[in-house]
């Protein structure tokens, strides 16, 4: 008598491989796209403080904030572009792939804001601010105003 040895996987146990691979990869996807969006985001931050730090030199040369745009009046809350000698108008600063433009929102004299708004695969997020007293600002909701609970950078 014969015994048959037969080797391999029978196709139930390939259908559980499978249903336990594609329930892993639900589970991880959404968290590495969440993961990728909080990178883009701390990449607009640093930008956004490293700007500040632009408008605080042009400051102490000029003795106002007025200017700072190319300009020679006070930006009244409207988005206008940093010249380039001044910052770069997109982040991440280094990169190929940019995903917020950054804006100068309001000038004044002596007090500027500053915006980081987002864009391609960002897009949906909530525009970042920063003002020049250091208040940190994120439109988590992405309503298109910066709510009583959205006061701080953080998730």
């Amino acid at each position: 008598m014969k015994t048959r040895v037969s080797s391999g996987f029978t196709l139930i146990e390939l259908m559980i491989v499978v249903a336990i691979i594609g329930i892993l990869a639900a589970i991880a996807y959404p968290s590495y796209q969440n993961y990728v969006e909080s990178t883009r985001r701390g990449d607009a931050k640093g930008a956004l403080m490293s700007f500040a730090s632009a408008m605080e030199r042009y400051y102490t040369q000029n003795g106002t904030y007025i200017g700072a745009d190319g300009g020679s009046s006070e930006i009244n809350t409207s988005e206008t572009s940093p010249p380039a000698d001044l910052f770069p108008d997109e982040a991440p600063l280094d990169g190929n792939a940019k995903f917020y433009d950054l804006y100068i929102f309001d000038l004044k004299a002596n007090s500027f804001i500053l915006r980081a708004v987002p864009k391609n695969g960002q897009a949906g997020d909530g525009f970042l601010q920063l003002r020049s007293n250091g208040v940190r600002e994120w439109d988590a909701d992405n309503s298109g105003g910066i709510g009583g609970s959205e006061n701080t950078w953080s998730e």
